[in-house]
């Protein structure tokens, strides 16, 4: 049948994009939910509930507006929770401090004056911060080859073999290598198993609101989200010739990561770099065809999410090591990007450099985490250096 030839390949296009999106950056959603206070529990129903509304937001906007727009969870975000740690008031402020972040999302499709005032932040800033945030994860692979080097050399060959033969997949194959690497270890070491780990499950958590949570978490989860997801996922898009709605989006987007709030989700947004996955002509041909990879993108998602307590227990079982270095390996190209553009101007290089060892540093500040101090550093040094300047 002539119809269903030609849609196969979008079809096959969305699943790839799924399939690349989620497995090269669950690991890090995992270790950002774990490090702000998430049990075992709750973790699995926060990597449910970001698959589930990530998936729905893919399938609403593509089939609306008939464009391949694809959604994704803040793997920056992600990286941001784990560089934070726990805040005060633990995992019920990082909840309420998601529920902040999809405020701050749904004001700026509301309110323009917001999306304005947060693209007045130097690009070379918002960036510095990220790297600063993704450095301690980008150096994992790099420790656990000395902590536990029979299980992390397999995975960094893997990854390094693939970067070079097929680099969008290096990542994905890495954590099947980690996967294997798991489940030698279970049978060397006739570990028991209980099935009933397998299942998905909700675990609903009240929020309370803090205010170290709201500035630590709330504030730089928007900003990276929004400065490192939206605004190219708009960007790459464009370069395919789609303009995407920024209204829409945004509040599908907002909708999305406060429903998928209390569950656990930490926030979801316009993909980037998978979104060229479903919008090139790869995808199909005709672009007029391609928001059916949109759509296939997010049913893929719905059945990943259906999975994810096989996964949250494939990490638990996983030696020392293992699972952080495929995060820090899935995390090595979103670091190198931000470094480039964090000190691209050399007349902004010094306050990106204060910047990153600012967010670097770990450091927390009445109860702030070092994010939000290295936006104000960096802010700081650059009005003192540019103050009066044209």
């Amino acid at each position: 049948m002539p119809g269903a030839t030609s849609l196969s390949r979008p079809i096959l296009a969305g699943v790839v994009t799924a399939l690349v999106g989620f497995t090269s950056s669950f690991a890090v959603v995992l270790t950002g939910l774990g490090a702000v206070g998430a049990t075992t529990a709750q973790v699995a129903s926060g990597l449910l509930a970001a698959s589930l509304t990530m998936g729905a937001a893919c399938i609403v906007l593509a089939w609306r507006y008939r464009m391949p727009i694809t959604a994704a969870w803040s793997t920056p975000g992600a990286a941001l929770l784990a560089a934070t740690g726990t805040v005060e008031g633990g995992w019920p402020a990082a909840v309420g401090a998601f529920l902040l972040a999809a405020a701050l999302i749904l004001l700026t499709a509301l309110w323009p004056a917001l999306g304005a005032l947060i693209a007045r932040i130097p690009p070379s800033i918002a960036q510095a911060m990220l790297a600063g945030v993704l450095l301690p994860l980008c150096l994992a692979p790099i420790s656990g080859l000395v902590e536990n080097p029979w299980g992390v050399v397999p995975v960094v060959l893997t990854w390094l073999v693939f970067s070079r033969l097929a680099p969008r997949w290096a990542v994905p194959f890495a954590f099947v290598t980690a996967a294997i690497v798991v489940a030698v270890t279970l049978v060397q070491q006739s570990a028991p198993f209980d099935p009933a780990l397998l299942l998905p499950r909700v675990e609903l958590t009240a929020p309370t609101f803090t205010v170290g949570a709201a500035i630590g978490i709330a504030l730089p989860l928007f900003i990276v989200t929004m400065a490192s997801q939206n605004v190219p996922g708009i960007a790459i898009m464009r370069s395919f010739g789609y303009e995407v709605p920024w209204r829409p989006a945004m509040l599908v987007t907002g909708l999305g990561t406060a429903i998928g709030a209390p569950a656990g989700g930490h926030a979801i947004n316009l993909a980037a770099i998978s979104a060229a996955l479903a919008a090139a002509p790869d995808a199909d041909p005709d672009p007029k065809r391609r928001w059916v990879a949109g759509v296939s993108t997010g049913v893929s998602y719905l059945v990943l999410g259906g999975c994810s307590a096989a996964f949250v227990t494939l990490v638990l079982l996983a030696p020392d090591a293992v699972i952080p270095a495929v995060a820090g390996l899935a995390l090595f190209g979103a670091f190198g990007s931000s470094v480039q553009q964090a000190i691209d101007d050399p007349g902004e290089r010094i306050p990106a450099v204060v910047t990153f060892l600012v967010a670097a540093s770990g450091i927390s500040l009445l109860g702030v985490s070092a994010a939000f101090w290295a936006l104000v550093a960096g802010l700081v040094v650059r009005t003192a250096l540019h103050a009066g300047r044209r």
